[in-house]
């Protein structure tokens, strides 16, 4: 698996397109498949993905400042920012050019959306802001 995502970010390097590597922490419930589809999406996008297996998600989305109505399988952090849900990569990319969100939330988990690949059907989501002083803003809609 690691030479499969080293080969990726070389390849991606040599045609040019590949950003400058971002590590992210992804903490997600033991026993969620669709969390490690997420991850997985995440390496294909040239991020470098530190995976905390961890029983107690609501205590993590708590101490990271995710509110309850943006809440959805799994929580990451980057650049001091949350990432919850199903968010594509190319919209963590756009966070870590915003300084006025405190991060990124897809809630609940949107069939079509990355890791929940599932067929045919796709769901209409939004990609949720949260301000620094709380406000939700919409900053993509798929």
């Amino acid at each position: 698996m690691l030479r499969k995502h080293l080969l990726t970010l070389a390849l991606l390097a040599i045609a040019g397109i590949a950003q400058a590597a971002q590590t992210i922490d992804v903490y997600r419930d033991p026993n969620c498949g669709c969390c490690k589809q997420w991850i997985g999406h995440l390496r294909e996008n040239g991020f470098i993905v530190n995976d905390h297996v961890e029983p107690q998600m609501s205590a993590v989305k708590q101490r990271l400042g995710v509110a309850p109505r943006l809440a959805s399988c799994h929580t990451a952090v980057i650049d001091g920012k949350f990432v919850e849900g199903h968010v594509p990569a190319e919209q963590i990319h756009a966070l870590l050019a915003r300084e006025d969100l405190k991060g990124i939330a897809v809630p609940g988990m949107p069939l079509g959306s990355p890791g929940m690949e599932m067929g045919e059907r796709k769901d209409a989501y939004q990609v949720i802001g949260l301000t620094h002083d709380g406000k939700d803003v919409t900053v993509a809609e798929y």
